[in-house]
């Protein structure tokens, strides 16, 4: 491994961040602390390649990432993912359902490990275009910027919508009323299950599409981690779901009639 190259640094940093995670999930029995780096690893990735060559395209693809990672950072603090006893709801529900021995095997082995380094893989778009230089940025840099900005301000309107139902429907629990749906259906929710989920996604195809705009191709091996992230989403959508259909019985009629990521318009 090369540490005079930002990639070598980047792994090292990966490979620091994993031995980490893992150890910490270790010892605190907590298993979401990476879900509590997820927001700011790319960003760090990122500024690695700054400070080896600013060029225009570097720096602009690292402020996006920065303004991403901060967003998700203030987002994941106030549902209080940071604190103690903040970890993902779904780590429990799937430890019960592998066993104690299953799912630290799980553990060291796709939490710690695997979902860091896809964290990295989705961000070696910046790679591709530290690699291509000074290539003067143009119209295809502007709409990959402009779609980023566009699917985040996407998942920021989702989230405040869902931050917003989840504080009135405990208000209105704590005052003895009946919340029905007691999942959020309104505003974008009407459109798309998971609107915030579909923008995630479509933040990091966005930004893979700077590769295409230093002309390094559609398939450049740089789309690996767009893709399995993609893959990631669908599994973990199909979970949470399983998860809410098992509480809601009520929630079948709302998948029945709404989109599951695209938003499109609702069915009757």
């Amino acid at each position: 491994m090369d540490l005079s190259t930002p990639l070598g640094l980047c792994v090292a940093l990966c490979g620091v961040i994993i031995a980490v995670t893992w150890g910490l999930s270790v010892l605190t029995r907590e298993y979401s602390w990476v879900d509590r780096i997820w927001s700011v690893a790319p960003a760090a990735y990122a500024w690695i390649y700054v400070a080896d060559a600013p060029s225009p395209r570097v720096i602009l693809m690292a402020s996006l990432v920065t303004l991403w990672g901060a967003r998700l950072t203030f987002n994941y603090a106030r549902k209080g993912g940071y604190a103690k006893g903040g970890e993902d709801y779904r780590w429990a529900v799937l430890r019960e359902r592998l066993g104690p021995a299953w799912f630290q095997v799980f553990n060291a082995t796709f939490i710690a490990p695997y979902q860091n380094a896809l964290i990295l893989l989705f961000t070696l778009p910046i790679h591709v275009a530290w690699q291509a230089g000074d290539h003067p940025l143009g119209p295809p840099d502007a709409l990959c910027a402009l779609g980023f900005v566009a699917m985040l301000t996407l998942e920021t309107v989702a989230d405040q919508q869902q931050w917003r139902f989840h504080q009135d429907k405990a208000a209105r629990k704590a005052r003895g009323e009946l919340v029905d749906p007691p999942f959020l259906t309104t505003g974008l929710f009407r459109w798309s299950r998971h609107p915030n989920f579909f923008a995630e996604q479509a933040i990091w195809w966005c930004f893979y599409g700077f590769v295409l705009a230093v002309g390094a191709g559609p398939l450049h091996p740089a789309i690996t981690g767009t893709v399995l992230l993609t893959l990631l989403f669908q599994g973990s959508t199909a979970f949470t779901e399983k998860i809410t259909l098992g509480k809601y019985p009520s929630y079948a009629r709302y998948q029945a009639t709404t989109s599951r990521l695209i938003p499109l318009p609702p069915r009757s």
